[in-house]
């Protein structure tokens, strides 16, 4: 039985020097922390380990086809990753911005023809509860956003119909990086007819201050 939905989960490796280099230049700068890019790297695996257990979870039980889009290390080492990890598809990201990158991993999910979400793995907090409000809303509306408090999001998903429309897709002339992503993919998708749906707002782990409503 082919699961209701796909997952995609953008995961940069979580080598130092090679993740979480902003939150690395934060330890370096304000704590003058010698392994900074060490201690972000141990960080981006605690929270890929969380993300990838969460996809793992709803994968048993049927209802998503997760797939690792992975940058920042070769083939075979994204496979192996994915593989330890108990995640079968594995595949690289590609080269590009964020929307090139979002469009080359949506059009290659396209063939199973079902809803489709996509993630990072920035959030220490991500449930199975998150995707399932997510699928929930897919089967009213054409997308689905999850704001993140910088401005742009931690989720996207697109429904069934949705995902046969790539023109229609709100990944063009969006200034990635910036605290108007979610604005301007609200704006995209306006602008085609798109109904929208959003999720709780959430902070997800790119700057120090990011960690403080996590630390005890």
């Amino acid at each position: 039985m082919q699961p209701e939905a796909g997952l995609v989960v953008m995961a940069r490796w979580p080598g130092a020097g090679r993740c979480k280099r902003r939150l690395a230049r934060d330890l370096n700068d304000r704590l003058k922390l010698a392994s900074s890019g060490e201690r972000s790297a141990r960080l981006q695996r605690q929270l890929c380990g969380h993300t990838f257990a969460v996809a793992r979870r709803e994968q048993q039980r049927g209802w998503i086809d997760p797939v690792l889009a992975v940058s920042g290390v070769g083939p075979r080492g994204a496979r192996r990753w994915g593989r330890q990890h108990g995640i079968a598809r594995v595949r690289l990201q590609g080269q590009g911005n964020l929307g090139t990158l979002l469009k080359q991993q949506l059009l290659l999910e396209q063939r199973w023809r079902r809803p489709t979400l996509v993630i990072g793995t920035d959030l220490p907090d991500l449930s199975h509860d998150h995707l399932h409000t997510a699928l929930a809303h897919l089967e009213q509306c054409d997308l689905v956003l999850g704001p993140a408090a910088d401005g742009g999001y931690w989720l996207i998903g697109f429904s069934r119909r949705l995902m046969r429309k790539p023109p229609h897709w709100p990944l063009i002339s969006i200034p990635w990086g910036g605290s108007e992503v979610l604005d301007a993919t609200l704006a995209a998708a306006q602008r085609v007819g798109l109904s929208v749906a959003l999720l709780q707002s959430r902070c997800d782990i790119d700057h120090l201050e990011d960690l403080k409503p996590w630390q005890g």
